[in-house]
């Protein structure tokens, strides 16, 4: 009896160590490990770059005060968002692909992807709000702006973007679970996926509204997170650039460097849009395949396209940034101006009277772009905003 004893326990103690041993990806040296290590790299130069270009697009908005506009208050909290995704969810599903285990187990699983989805729905309500402001500076033929944005209309403006977000995203967190492999079934070790099951422990409401939200939710994240910022971009930008050009043709705008500006920025959100919708197809196209055509298309296919567009989102978040500082040259110019502040050598330029000079000028072209609803009256005061 003490024998069959101590032959349970040690079973159930070589279970446990089977369940809490993570699998070394990188070694033996095998196709897997090539892709563990590729998978690896791709990740590591994601995430170092996805961390310092959202932090310096958030530093630039918050430390510059002629900045601080409405439209650049939505780059700093797609930034935000953007850094939020890269800085939490990459590592954790990287985790996963890697050891297939899921670090914070169910509640990484449903956080990952709550998270993820949040991420689109800020992405869709920040573009239209763009192309929204956007649209109403090409329409205004003053100098200057006579609307100026005050603090309590851009945090206004913020919440609806985050609160519908976050309500949108939040039936991810009802629908994922965490899901174990057999290993005498699948021939391997065992593995966790989080996959899309409802509970049917939930309370009837829930459950009903679970199961309607899944029976919809194919075509509802195709419309809403993929034709909606897509169609409204496009056609919101044919008219904002049909406006700039008869303003152009009418010398109404003032001189020609804002009304280049303002065509640079239209094109960046365009080109926003088009990074954002090349960056999501793969996953209507994950959705499409898992709801009509799993049962023909194997298992580590499915794993591997989701996989893809779960990095395509990761990427997005990494280039944005960077498509920000190439196109906009505002932003461009405070980020050099960011940098060279770092450099001792540029510290000590900068107490010369050319550098003055071309501060003035800087600040100047900054009150000029589109993205800034400061007044020229109020240029006197960019001095006062302090540097990254």
């Amino acid at each position: 009896g003490s024998a069959g004893g101590g032959g349970s326990a040690g079973g159930r103690g070589n279970a446990t160590g089977r369940r809490a041993r993570l699998r070394n990806p990188f070694y033996p040296l095998t196709e897997e490990s090539y892709g563990a290590y590729a998978v690896m790299c791709l990740s590591v130069v994601i995430f170092g770059i996805g961390i310092m270009g959202n932090m310096a697009v958030m530093c630039i908005v918050c430390h510059n005060y002629y900045m601080r506009s409405i439209s650049n208050s939505l780059l700093a909290n797609l930034a935000f968002w953007d850094f939020l995704i890269v800085f939490f969810c990459l590592p954790l599903v990287i985790f996963q692909e890697l050891t297939k285990k899921w670090l914070l187990e169910d509640f990484s699983c449903k956080i990952v992807p709550y998270i993820e989805v949040a991420s689109l729905g800020v992405t869709t309500f920040t573009l239209c709000a763009l192309c929204i402001d956007r649209f109403r500076a090409a329409t205004n033929v003053q100098m200057y702006y006579e609307m100026i944005e005050n603090c309590t209309s851009t945090t206004a403006k913020l919440a609806v973007i985050w609160v519908g977000a976050l309500l949108l995203a939040l039936p991810e967190v009802v629908l994922r679970q965490l899901a174990r492999d057999d290993p005498e079934h699948s021939g391997s070790a065992p593995g966790e996926r989080c996959v899309v099951k409802i509970s049917t422990a939930l309370p009837d409401t829930i459950y009903v509204l679970a199961l309607t939200y899944d029976g919809a939710r194919l075509w509802w994240y195709f419309g809403c997170y993929f034709c909606l910022p897509t169609l409204f971009t496009i056609t919101c930008s044919l008219v904002t650039a049909r406006k700039i050009r008869r303003a152009e043709k009418a010398c109404t705008r003032g001189n020609k460097r804002q009304i280049q500006l303002e065509s640079q920025m239209n094109c960046t959100v365009v080109a926003l849009t088009i990074l954002y919708g090349f960056c999501i197809i793969p996953e209507n196209i994950c959705n499409i395949v898992t709801a009509y055509m799993s049962t023909g298309v194997s298992r580590q296919t499915m794993d591997l396209l989701h996989l893809i567009s779960q990095f395509l989102l990761f990427f997005k978040s990494c280039v944005t940034p960077v498509l920000l500082f190439c196109l906009c040259k505002p932003f461009s110019r405070a980020f050099m101006e960011c940098c060279c502040c770092c450099c001792d050598e540029c510290i000590q330029k900068s107490s010369t009277v050319t550098s003055d000079d071309n501060d003035n000028e800087y600040t100047t072209e900054l009150e000029l772009s589109p993205f800034s609803t400061i007044r020229r009256e109020m240029s006197t005061f960019a001095s006062v905003g302090t540097h990254c």
